[in-house]
Parts: C-alpha cells; structure tokens; sequence
C-alpha cells in the first residue's frame, strides 16, 4: 500500500468520525471545573489530577509512582473503562510533556487531552469507542521541580529547562553558586546591553527597546556601519567572582538525554547524566513504562516551534526506522494538517542531533511508535501560515497582548560591566501561547493523539479457509487481519526482537490433533514451511502488519467419521493488541465459481 496516498483519507475518516449532530451548546459539559485560559503551577496540577480522578472514578484512576530529586510526586492519570477489560490488555497510549520545566504548556495539554476524554465519554460516539477498547497513560509533568521553579523564581522562557538536582555547572567545586538575578524586578531574566562605538546592534526606530543587528557588509562607498550597543549577556552578576556571569544556576542537565537509547556520556552529548536512568524523575518514568508492554503508542509534549518530531536523533540511527518510516510518515502528515503552522519534521535531520532522546528510547528499544510536538509556533501569531515581520511582531505585542511579554529597557550600573540596559523579552514571550490562545492549542494537539491513539492496532479474524484433503484431515487456513495503521509489531520490534512476539494458539477438536502449522504469505498461497515440534502454537514475530493481515495454515486429524461435529479452537494474543478467539469447524470451504449468467469483464 502506497502511504503518501492515505493522509487526507485518514484525515476525512478521523473529521467524520467526530462529527456529531449540532446542539445548542457545543462547550463540553464538565463535571470538573477545569479551565484551560490559564497555567498551574506543579502544586496546582497535581491538585487537578486528583480532582478530575474524584469527578470521574469509572474511568481514571490517580498514581504516584515516584518522587522528584525534591521530593515532589511523579503523578499519572490512568485512563481505563474496566467494564471492557483490564487497561493491561488493551492497546494503551503513553502521553507525558514537561520533561524541560519551563514548557509548561506541555502539562496543560496532557491534562487536557485526560479532561476531554472522560467528560466526552458517553456523549460523543467517536470517543466512548476509542476509550472502551484502548487504555490511556497520562504523566502532566515529567520535571515537577523544573516547572515549579520556572513559576517561583526569575527565569527567561528558556531557563529552568533542568531538573533542579544541584550540579556544578562550571566544575569550580561549588554547585548552583551563581545563577541570574533580576535586576530591574520584573519576575523574569531579560538581557543587557553596554555602550560600544563598534557594536553589533542600534535601537530600533520602529521601537526602541527592540535592538535590531546591524549588517557587517560594506556599504556602496566600502565603509563599514557601526552599532551602539553589544550584548553584555542575560540578566545577573557574576556571584562567585570568576569573571563569568550566570553560568552555574540551578541543575544544569537535560533528563531528556538520560534515556538507553544511543545514550553518550557529557562529553558527547551535554546534560547527559552519569548513566542512563540516573536521575530519579527518569528512573521513575522507565519504570512506570517497562511494567505496560501493551503501550502502542506514545507522545511526548515539549515547546516551541510547530514541529511534529519522530526519531532517529542521529544519522547513525536510520536504520532502527527504515521499516516502520511509511507508518510513522501517513500518522505525522496528518497531524500537519491537524495542526496549522506545524510541520513533520525528523530530529537529527532537520532540527539538531539528540542522544538519549526519550521517544527515541520508546521507537527504538520498546518498539512503541512515538512523536514528539513541539508546541506552539509564531505562525499563529497572524494566523496566516508565516512567521510574523517585525512591525506585526510589534501589533502583537502592543495591541493584542498589550506589553504583557516584555519589559522596557531601563538603565543599571552593574558592579563589574558598568552601565548597562536591562529588559527584554520576559519568560512569558516566544514559547508560550498566550493564555486566550491555550485552549485551542491544546485541543487541536490532543485530537492528533486521539488520532494516534485511534490508529492502534486493531485486529479481528478474516473469513478461513478449510479443505478436506482426505477422510479425517483437514487443511485450515487462518486470516488475521489489522485495520490500523499501527502493526501489532513494529519493523524495529520485529528485527531486533523487543518484547513478547505475537502467537496463535490451536486446540485441536476432542478426538484430534494439530500435526503441522506455520506462516503463510496469503489466503491462497501454497508455499508453507511447517513447523513439526510445537505446531499447537504458532509464533508471529512479525505480527500484524499495518493495514493488512496475517496468514496461518494448519493441518488438523480427527476421527474418520468424527470430523462433522468437530471444530478447531483459535486464540490470537499479543502485547499490543487486543486478544481475540474464534471456533473454526471442519467442514470444506465451499468453491464459489462464476455465474455462467456472468459477462466476462471488458476493458
């Protein structure tokens, strides 16, 4: 099947599917009184978490799984109708965000796509299916002490990113010693800017607390233009007196290069850690994900940028996707179209090289098939697809978010730079959508899941097929067939043999007996290795593939004369589908042959 064909099919499947008669009040009727116009600190999330667990303890149930280097709970949601089975066997989706704690609207969105789920539940169609036969497992916050410090302490839109273990970020034997300060007492981290007769920037004359680069070619006449100001550096002193200001603030690793997957130490790869799984949020995490091989599908939340991310995160790493490229391709080109602003995108190729990347753990050493977003993007600032040009940058700020994520540059004398502007852009610019702007990112980020979550595998029994090769044997030919996108083994699980591999499983009618069974290419197929030993079970390390079906083909003896009322039992299990079973009598398929009413097709 051609993939690049199925974008806009699957993408009008997924609009029908969750389209419903209109009603009065579109606005989700909640039996929480969750909001999604503003951000939660980690002491507020995790009160959310249990409320919406309270408001809805048929389907979710509140865990804490582990503690943050601070002492902070790592909380999920589980999202399960037990009135359909087990959340164990299910095929389940694992979504988490806020592994970096300054994206906090990772969290919000997490907690949005559970709010939306059990709240729709019951009421639209599309949605109690997706939940009655899939499980879902929710991490908000994977840096609880990150995201509450973002909120606490004075921090730009970048900072606060670590987790906040105390590290000795300039190897001086002292750790943590000489973070930023907020000079001009705005709550956030801005930069500074110094006088210089041959500096890189001048004030801008559309707004003067934006400093605009000034070009270093020549002009028309060969003389150079000069600048009046040069960088000086983000908002601080320097603490400790080494001459360097801010460069040892709190942590200074990144748990997302901390995961066994092409995991290199510091001096590779920065932030890496001491080994994989050091630090105790990540622990936690691997934890709580190896104990759920029936997670399918995962998703994890970061910012910014409008980018739908999928592994390898290096060159090296392509091969562990060469397989699987055609699924991951028709589920992310969806998601662009979900998502206005937002492209698919490859993460060593085309944004940087990422070691020890958590979804690049989940692809390629649990075969779970995995993206990243990157929340929110400049595109949506006009809502017309591009980034924005200095003068709308400037309507947006003045007239639409009314100053809210900048500070005016105001003079400092600082101790060892001299005099100096301070301001800028607070914590609240770039990254992060404006609260009147969450909701909409968050739902439409959601949906992409759902969709994801949708395309599990799905996977049921075809027509068999039986012929009577003599009195008292038979030949039985069995279809299982997956109507997902999502194969029930992935390419990568299936070469590098991760986890359970699929079974088929016969029993043999009372007076009888499996004598061979194996794989075959086809319903028709009479190319048939059989496997002799343990023909009962038949193992499928390859699965179910995306969109097709499985052929197993076995030869069942009974009793001459005992066949009529005799029938072969068929269980099909695995990690990542729902198990399923049927009966198969032996009695011949009838032929079905032409009509000879039929006219012969005519080109």
């Amino acid at each position: 099947m051609n993939f690049s064909t199925t974008t806009r099919v699957a993408l009008i499947l997924l609009t029908s599917a969750f389209v419903q008669p209109v009603v009065a009040q579109d606005r989700v009727e909640s039996k929480s009184d969750l909001r999604f116009d503003h951000f939660r600190d980690t002491k507020q999330l995790i009160a959310e978490l249990k409320a919406l667990a309270a408001a809805h303890p048929a389907l979710l149930t509140y865990v804490e799984f582990g503690s943050s280097s601070f002492g902070r709970p790592m909380a999920a949601l589980i999202l399960n109708n037990p009135k359909t089975g087990l959340d164990t066997d299910k095929p389940a989706m694992y979504i988490d965000g806020n592994i970096h704690g300054n994206e906090i609207q990772a969290s919000e969105t997490v907690l949005y796509t559970a709010w939306y789920l059990v709240e729709q539940y019951g009421k639209n169609d599309a949605i109690t299916t997706l939940v009655d036969r899939t499980a879902f497992y929710f991490v908000p916050c994977v840096n609880p002490d990150g995201r509450q410090n973002w909120f606490d302490a004075q921090n730009n839109s970048s900072t606060s990113r670590t987790g906040m273990k105390p590290t000795d970020d300039d190897r001086d034997g002292a750790c943590d010693e000489d973070g930023p300060d907020d000079l001009d007492g705005d709550g956030s981290i801005g930069v500074m800017w110094r006088r210089d007769p041959n500096g890189t920037h001048r004030r801008s004359d559309l707004d003067p607390n934006i400093m605009e680069s000034v070009s270093s070619e020549p002009r028309a006449d060969g003389t150079i233009r000069r600048g009046e100001w040069s960088f000086a550096g983000s908002e601080g002193l320097d603490r400790d007196g080494d001459g360097s200001v801010n460069e040892d603030g709190p942590g200074g690793y990144d748990m997302n290069r901390n995961w066994p997957a092409d995991w290199q130490p510091e001096h590779v790869q920065n932030g890496a850690g001491d080994w994989p799984f050091s630090y105790p949020e990540t622990d936690a995490v691997g934890k709580f994900i190896l104990t759920k091989p029936n997670i399918a599908a995962g998703q994890a939340y970061h910012n910014a940028g409008g980018m739908i991310l999928r592994g390898p995160g290096a060159p090296a790493r392509e091969n562990a996707y060469a397989g699987d490229r055609a699924v991951y391709d028709s589920i992310a080109n969806v998601g662009a179209e979900m998502l206005p602003g937002y492209r698919s995108m490859v993460i060593h190729s085309d944004l940087y090289p990422v070691r020890g990347g958590f979804v690049n753990w989940l692809s390629e050493t649990l075969g779970i098939v995995a993206f990243t977003n990157e929340l929110w993007t400049e595109k949506r600032i006009m809502q017309n697809g591009s980034n924005p040009t200095e003068a709308q940058s400037k309507l947006w700020r003045d007239r639409l978010i009314f100053g809210e994520t900048r500070t005016p540059l105001t003079a400092f004398e600082h101790p060892t730079i001299g005099p100096v502007l301070v301001g800028g852009n607070t914590k609240w610019s770039s990254r992060i959508p404006p609260s009147w702007m969450l909701e909409e990112e968050c739902h439409r980020n959601a949906a992409f899941t759902l969709f994801h979550a949708s395309e599990m595998p799905r996977v049921h029994f075809g027509e068999p097929l039986v012929k009577q090769l003599r009195d008292g044997l038979y030949e039985v030919t069995i279809e299982i067939a997956n109507d997902a996108l999502i194969p029930t083994r992935t390419v990568r699980a299936a070469q590098s043999k991760l986890g359970v591999p699929d079974r088929v499983t016969l029993t043999p009618p009372p007076l009888g007996a499996i004598v061979a069974s194996g794989t075959v290419r086809g319903r028709f197929d009479r190319m048939f290795t059989p496997d002799l030993e343990t023909p009962n079970v038949v193992v499928l390390e390859s699965g179910v593939p995306s969109r097709g079906s499985t052929f197993v083909r076995c030869y069942v003896e009974c009793a001459v004369g005992a066949a009529a009322a005799s029938e072969i039992g068929v269980q099909f299990t695995a990690e990542k589908a729902i198990d399923i079973a049927t009966t198969v009598k032996l009695e011949a398929t009838p032929v079905v042959t032409p009509s000879s009413t039929e006219k012969p097709t005519t080109k």
